[in-house]
């Protein structure tokens, strides 16, 4: 019986695929080189809450830390004009570290428009402090100004008390406070830099943890600021990505031991916000193009992370909700 030869369709269907895809390649690389040759349009930054916020270049200035509020020639945007109060923290009393600027404030603005009386835990900045106070008054809410050191345990507990002695009670703490200054390289950085950075970004939210904590009562909560470099890390924030990576596991342990007591522990994890705390860091020409390597091309104003504290803080909204680290990050994904 004769053989019958092969037929060679399948060598012909793996031919006409070889040319199907070499000339989609072909008319991809002719688009491609197209495209090489035509200018490209600006990139530019994506608006998309209630207001325009400000975009890349920023204004060229360094601060002399620990920075102030007062002193940056672009203001930060805290007052969240679009926001409208809802008695989200009625009766509530919360205490914020680093609560003089930057996202501090805008959190304590916030707060008060949601019903609750603020005091205010800061180092030295006593101008930006008293600006704060007057924003939380305005909103119809007391506030009090509690200037010193959270490296310091016995200020720690000088803080709760203050705030107990004032107000009776104590509600949320908000761990904000913090310490940043950049390396180019693990020989740049000195045990005793190390140490101010630990001390101050992890220590200091310990201590006031714990100083909080006998004052804390079932429906009561604590919100830690951590940060996109404690998820990512960064290449010139060594320690200071060190910390918030340490801050983010505090959070979630600290939530297990206090989830009994009815006590919610949450943290949230900005990308870049302009505030005093990065032109106290990087130089006048570096500053003009914070954030801009973000998805959104641009840094957040505190006003655009303020309101993630309200939904943390308010048991009506989050009341099922531990142990979270939320990133606002600007960028799509961590």
């Amino acid at each position: 019986m004769a053989m019958k030869k092969p037929s060679g369709g399948k060598n012909n269907d793996s031919r006409k695929t070889v040319r199907t895809q070499r000339a989609i390649q072909a008319e991809q690389d002719a688009k491609d080189k197209n495209k090489s040759r035509t200018a490209k349009p600006a990139v530019k930054a994506v608006q998309a809450g209630a207001r325009l916020q400000p975009e890349t270049p920023l204004p060229a200035q360094h601060l002399e830390k620990p920075g102030r509020e007062a002193e940056m020639q672009l203001k930060p945007r805290f007052l969240a004009p679009g926001y409208e109060g809802s008695n989200k923290l009625r009766g509530k009393v919360a205490l914020i570290t680093g609560g003089d600027s930057g996202i501090g404030r805008a959190v304590a603005v916030l707060f008060a428009r949601e019903g609750a009386d603020v005091a205010i835990a800061y180092l030295n900045e006593d101008e930006d402090a008293r600006e704060t106070k007057r924003c939380v008054e305005a909103e119809g809410h007391a506030c009090v100004l509690i200037p010193g050191d959270v490296k310091n345990p016995t200020f720690a507990r000088k803080a709760v008390e203050k705030t107990i002695k004032k107000f009776g009670q104590l509600d949320i703490l908000v761990n904000n406070a913090a310490f940043q200054e950049h390396a180019d390289g693990l020989e740049d950085l000195s045990e005793k830099r190390f140490e101010e950075t630990f001390r101050t970004n992890i220590f200091g939210y310990f201590h006031m943890a714990k100083a909080a904590l006998p004052h804390l009562g079932k429906g009561a909560c604590i919100i830690n600021t951590g940060s996109v470099t404690g998820l990512e890390g960064s290449a010139k924030l060594l320690d200071y990505s060190a910390t918030k990576g340490a801050i983010h596991a505090f959070t979630k342990s600290l939530a297990s031991n206090l989830i009994d007591k009815g006590i919610r522990v949450n943290a949230v994890a900005p990308g870049p916000v302009w505030t005093p705390l990065n032109p106290a860091d990087k130089s006048a020409e570096d500053i003009q193009t914070f954030g801009k390597d973000t998805d959104m091309k641009r840094p957040a104003q505190p006003e655009e992370i303020s309101p993630a504290y309200v939904f943390l803080a308010a048991p009506v909204c989050s009341g099922y909700i531990t142990g979270i680290v939320l990133p606002i990050t600007g960028s799509v994904g961590p």
